[in-house]
């Protein structure tokens, strides 16, 4: 609810695609220069504390955002605000990730990533309509960023509730070398480097999640409320396909799955860009969610059954930072070419860009090609 409602807000107050591109950007900026402090903190310290911390952090950023809007705050006072939620995100990732793992037995990990999908698309369906929907009863964005504050006060109640047990946590005395463990792992396992390397730069170049407030409002010439619609299809996508893949049986050829889900990805985004039809428009954001949902799905479990416990943490903490980079960089990278090309250029040479990844992927990682069926890696590895 509030990526739609803090889109909507900034670009109606300052009609600058440079604007909704800060937004990813104010918010990875801490997640990237936290990371290895953050991912050494979810190894050392009390996970749970440590989520818990984190989303009270979110609902205060949430509260102040709507102080903000009601009042007409200063913009850079917004973006002060999304820095903080940065922070919060940046511990709040690796330590949930690690407590969530910690608490499957390993021989549910592939059917849970699918689940774990499934769960976070469908908040990511709902939460989007409900901010379009917010926005045009309200009249304003400022009900919506309560919302999320309460949202995040449910969460942190639920998370109470969890039972924490017992796991293995790093002993190691703090130096660059243990904060700097989880990077050198993901190094030396060069499946998950080419899976996360290619998740994130095919999100990078084909992303135009950022710039949907201006295809809603100039090219489109849709309202609010549509513009909520369009922020879920990419999730209602992704939550179909996820759903769809814990019923079926698992994949027998992963690698390949992997990099056409991604080549495909690039193609709908390139038609979307072109697009002038809300209908169409809408039909390939849903599409690009079911192909990015396949990849997000292979990643996590090669990630989570390569993965120690004693190194969860910084692990996920690396992996989060890929991400984010893939999203809110991508927010921002996108704002910039829009800026600079114009927003149809911007969107449509990310798409073929995106392509041009997979196949420069699948060159530097050959191994990625061969990629059989999840299960018997994850047998084999165990």
């Amino acid at each position: 609810m509030q990526t739609v409602a803090i889109g909507w807000e900034l670009y109606e107050r300052t009609n600058s695609a440079i604007a909704l591109g800060g937004v990813g950007l104010a918010q990875v900026l801490p997640m990237i220069i936290l990371t290895l402090i953050a991912g050494d903190v979810a190894d050392r310290r009390d996970r749970k504390l440590t989520i818990l911390m984190s989303v009270m952090l979110l609902a205060l950023c949430s509260l102040a955002l709507g102080v903000l809007s009601y009042t007409q705050g200063a913009i850079f006072l917004i973006y002060a605000c999304l820095v903080l939620t940065g922070v919060a995100r940046a511990f709040l990732k690796p330590a949930s990730d690690a407590l969530m793992w910690q608490l499957i037995p390993v021989s549910a990990f592939t059917n849970a990533a699918t689940w774990n999908s499934s769960s976070f698309q469908l908040a990511a369906v709902i939460g989007p309509a409900f901010g379009g929907f917010g926005i045009a009863l309200l009249g304003s964005a400022t009900g919506v960023y309560v919302l999320a504050a309460i949202a995040a006060l449910l969460c942190f109640i639920l998370t109470l509730a969890i039972k924490e047990q017992k796991s293995i946590r790093s002993t190691e005395p703090i130096s660059f070398k243990a904060l700097a463990a989880g990077a050198k792992f993901v190094w030396q396992n060069q499946l998950i480097l080419a899976a996360i390397t290619l998740d994130m730069f095919a999100v990078l170049l084909g992303g135009a999640i950022a710039l949907l407030p201006i295809f809603a409002k100039d090219i489109l010439h849709v309202g609010p409320v549509e513009l909520g619609y369009l922020q879920a299809a990419h999730s209602i996508g992704a939550l179909t396909m996820a759903i769809t893949l814990a019923y079926l049986p698992p994949l027998r050829k992963a690698g390949p799955a992997f990099l056409w889900s991604v080549v495909g990805f690039g193609v709908v985004t390139i038609i979307f860009g072109l697009s002038r039809s809300f209908w169409l428009s809408m039909l390939m954001l849903i599409l690009g969610g079911a192909l990015d949902s396949i990849s997000v799905v292979i990643r996590h479990t090669l990630v989570q059954i390569r993965t120690p416990d004693h190194l969860r943490g910084r692990v996920a903490a690396i992996n989060s930072v890929f991400i984010s980079a893939s999203n809110e960089l991508g927010g921002f990278e996108s704002g910039l070419t829009a800026a600079l090309f114009g927003p149809v250029i911007s969107v449509v040479g990310g798409g073929i860009g995106t392509i041009v990844v997979v196949i420069a992927t699948a060159m530097i990682w050959p191994g990625i090609r061969k990629l059989g069926a999840l299960q018997e890696y994850k047998e084999n590895s165990v």
